[in-house]
């Protein structure tokens, strides 16, 4: 009595977690494919990706402008002063705190340009200044430069801008591969989260189907224990075989609702969407070459560009720390036109001519070493760096060899598992049907019906290992295929 109310109670509590229907939610049938368009236009990994590029992008657009003429407007409107100032008389020999009350304005025009082979830069300008100087003898003068031209330039050897020319259009290349690598990565994710629901579907329809077969194949017991034509450890052996089942139908359905969960997550959708997935039924003929992928990944891979971009800033900091270590000066040189007068068209009228020469020195005279220390830190700092992309560069073209040897077993793994599943579900129909005729026990009956559900879930993983491996191969080279073509992205269309 109580046993038979216990298998009641678990065929309602199954019934009422996995068969009860949400009409809340839309459902969505997705393909991989589908999936993975959807992540890559809008999952949170995927929209990071794109702000990240951003970034990049202006940080390269902020280097352009540097190459550019830049006009600026400045402007000191107004700047008054009331102060005493210490004034010494000639006539009384003594010194008096004197009130002075001025306001000095002033508006500067300039255009200047920085000169990337040498890496000085050179100005125009134009200034207009106002004097005022208020109380009994008030007066007021304007001071105009109605041009200047100059330059200034470091004479110290190292060249900052030369140094940005050559890294900066490496780094925003390197930033659009990122991205472009970026999208692998969520493709790869995607992948993931595609066969972890896929298997955890197949696992509820899998327990759904042994719960059933259990549940019958308990009751054909029970009618050959009531007739004697089996012994009760073998009732007990199916009775515990359904209340197994029982449970593993409930942890398929938990499982199912967490993986749902997180793919939901990844592409975005809220609570009110139900997936349900429809697995690749045909894989494509491909086999990748592995010099191709090599040559491909050598053109587009990032890293590759990332370590070219460490060796340069290794031999910019060497260059920098070099000069550093030495003299440095600095040359200013000026000429322009300039006039004074009590009102501002004389101000204009006649100008005169006005020179500006100046060179400043900086040498170490005693600094213990200081300078020579960093620039040997420098040195044996590049040497690390040079090292490291030596090593970097072998580990590189040896990982793209395992991922592609990897991707090419693959269609075979999945034509074994495809193979193994048919036979698994052919046995264990054959023995299902064996043990109703009683010809076999019932432990045969649970290898066979284990052996099926190991073959099926076999036949997942072998997908999931498939796509993956092909998705890695994807990421290394950044190269389609499929397709036979460079992945690629309209960059203009992210910055907009």
């Amino acid at each position: 009595m109580n046993k038979g109310i216990l298998i009641i109670f678990t065929t309602c509590l199954i019934f009422s977690i996995h068969i009860r229907p949400d009409f809340s939610q839309t459902l969505k049938k997705l393909t991989l494919q589908e999936v993975l368009e959807l992540a890559q236009d809008q999952s949170p990994d995927a929209i990071l990706a794109k702000h990240r590029f951003r970034g990049n992008y202006w940080q390269y657009r902020t280097y352009k402008a540097k190459y550019r003429p830049s006009l600026n407007l400045s402007a000191t409107l107004p700047e008054y002063n009331r102060v005493f100032e210490k004034e010494f008389d000639f006539e009384t020999q003594q010194e008096y705190y004197v009130e002075k009350n001025t306001n000095n304005s002033q508006l500067q025009l300039s255009l200047s340009q920085n000169i990337g082979l040498t890496g000085g830069r050179i100005f125009m300008r134009s200034d207009l200044r106002r004097f005022d100087i208020f109380g009994g003898d008030g007066s007021t003068q304007y001071i105009t430069t109605p041009v200047s031209i100059g330059f200034s330039q470091p004479i110290n050897g190292y060249n900052s801008l030369r140094w940005e020319k050559e890294i900066e259009p490496i780094r925003y290349e390197e930033a659009k591969k990122n991205y472009i690598d970026a999208v692998e990565v969520v493709n790869i994710k995607g992948v993931g989260l595609f066969f972890d629901l896929a298997l955890d579907q197949l696992n509820k329809e899998i327990s759904g189907i042994n719960y059933s077969n259990a549940d019958t194949l308990f009751l054909i017991a029970q009618g050959r224990y009531n007739i004697g034509t089996i012994a009760e450890d073998a009732l007990l052996q199916m009775e515990l075989a359904l209340l197994n089942a029982g449970t593993a139908l409930n942890q398929a359905g938990i499982n199912l609702q967490a993986s749902e969960f997180r793919l939901r997550s990844f592409l975005g959708f809220n609570e009110n969407v139900k997936l349900e997935l429809i697995i690749p039924a045909q894989i494509p003929e491909l086999e990748i070459e592995l010099n191709k992928a090599i040559e491909q990944a050598r053109e587009n891979n990032p890293e590759l560009l990332n370590l070219e971009r460490q060796l340069l800033q290794a031999a910019q900091n060497v260059a920098e720390t070099r000069s550093q270590k030495g003299l440095n000066a600095n040359l200013f040189a000026s000429y322009g036109l300039t006039q004074r007068a009590e009102d501002i068209s004389g101000a204009y009228k006649d100008p005169l001519s006005q020179q500006r020469v100046s060179v400043g020195i900086e040498l170490p005279i005693v600094e213990w070493g200081l300078g020579k220390g960093r620039y040997k830190m420098a040195q044996s700092q590049e040497e690390v760096i040079r090292t490291q992309v030596r090593q970097a560069q072998i580990d590189f073209k040896q990982n793209i060899f395992i991922n592609v040897n990897q991707f090419n077993l693959q269609d075979d793994q999945l034509l074994i598992a495809a193979k193994a599943d048919t036979i698994a579900q052919k046995r264990y129909d054959v023995t299902k049907q064996r043990f109703l005729i009683g010809k076999i026990d019932v432990l045969d009956l649970n290898i066979a019906d284990s052996e099926k559900d190991v073959a099926k879930r076999g036949y997942i993983a072998a997908l999931r290992n498939y796509w993956t491996a092909y998705y890695n191969v994807r990421r290394l080279t950044l190269f389609d295929f499929e397709r036979n073509q460079s992945l690629e992205a309209d960059f203009e269309k992210l910055v907009e």
